[in-house]
């Protein structure tokens, strides 16, 4: 099977296999799991934070953040098109009390700091409290600029907010840019970090933050039930992903690019090359023709895309580039026999 829907279809290797079979747990609602502590203390060094939380999904690190950061009746201010807004089931409005004010994304997937500032509310009992300004890097495959990053963090200091990152897939925009994930993570308050997209984890993200802000995270992850029990087993695999799995992102992005250049042979589709900055590529089909249509055949054909007009193929380590090869030539025959 060739999936192409998302990184989060990446299957753990056999080293992370093998480690989770051999880690030593306990229970990690005590704090006796060895192998999770380790985890947390590694990422919080690598990053530069003085602690982390091991969480069980990006949308967990992402709402235990803004629930840590705000409180009922607060505000946060994010992308129109940020994961922790428009893909979370509203949780921070559901569960955390906490009003999002979204802002358009910009081409280059920034907000504009100048809008940033017209949104943030008055100290008025009106409205609700502005505490926090959230970016999210990469966003949509985009890699935010570093310029800007520093922008955002002196905006935030001057605005009495703090600052967070959803950063899913920020080791993508590290690899990107030939940078540490921490000259990008530096720049904020808070940080999630998915583990298991194309990092390769079975399951987990990682929250960072001051020791005090993750005490707080770690009482709002019990509250919400992601307290796990013996979770080194999968902090096992999710260590290995950040030790074993970042450089290796290069070839996820060598790849989108490869892929992207092989759409431009096919004439129902609108590719859009400058788009391709990390591991995804992009490109439009022709309305006259149905994608459901289009993605049924493909899937008889062991071939996984997401079913839109605007697609989006997401490449992976589970990704070749025969694989590529061979999607392109399949997809070319189909959409002609659409």
């Amino acid at each position: 099977m060739i999936d192409l829907r998302s990184d989060t279809v990446t299957q753990p290797t056999n080293a992370m296999r093998k480690a989770m079979a051999e880690a030593p747990v306990g229970d990690d609602v005590f704090g006796d799991d060895p192998t999770v502590n380790e985890l947390q203390d590694f990422a919080a060094d690598r990053f530069g934070f003085e602690s982390a939380l091991f969480t069980s999904s990006g949308t967990q690190a992402n709402l235990l953040a803004l629930m840590s950061h705000c409180e009922r009746g607060d505000e946060y201010i994010c992308g129109q098109q940020a994961h922790n807004y428009k893909f979370e089931g509203g949780g921070a409005a559901v569960l955390g009390s906490i009003q999002p004010q979204p802002i358009q994304n910009l081409v280059d997937g920034t907000i504009d700091l100048t809008e940033v500032k017209t949104a943030i509310k008055p100290d008025d009992f009106h409205f609700a409290r502005t505490k926090l300004l959230s970016l999210e890097n990469t966003i949509g495959g985009k890699v935010l600029p570093q310029n800007y990053l520093a922008e955002a963090q002196a905006f935030a200091f001057n605005n009495n907010l703090k600052i967070h990152l959803d950063g899913a897939r920020v080791a993508n925009a590290a690899v990107a840019q030939n940078i540490q994930i921490s000259d990008i993570t530096d720049h904020f308050d808070s940080v999630s970090i998915c583990l298991s997209k194309g990092l390769a984890a079975p399951v987990g993200s990682l929250l960072l933050g001051s020791e005090l802000f993750i005490n707080k995270a770690r009482r709002w992850r019990k509250m919400l039930g992601g307290g796990m029990r013996q979770a080194g087993i999968l902090a096992a695999a999710a260590k290995l992903a950040l030790t074993e799995q970042v450089e290796r992102l290069v070839e996820d992005h060598d790849n989108a690019k490869y892929l992207g250049q092989r759409l431009t042979e096919i004439d129902e589709l609108h590719v859009n090359l400058a788009a391709i900055q990390t591991n995804m590529a992009f490109a439009v089909l022709d309305e006259k023709y149905d994608v459901k249509l289009l993605t049924r055949e493909l899937k008889a054909q062991d071939i996984l895309i997401y079913p839109t007009q605007n697609l989006r193929f997401v490449t992976h380590k589970d990704i070749s580039k025969a694989d590529i090869d061979t999607f392109v030539e399949v997809l070319k025959n189909t959409v002609k026999g659409l």
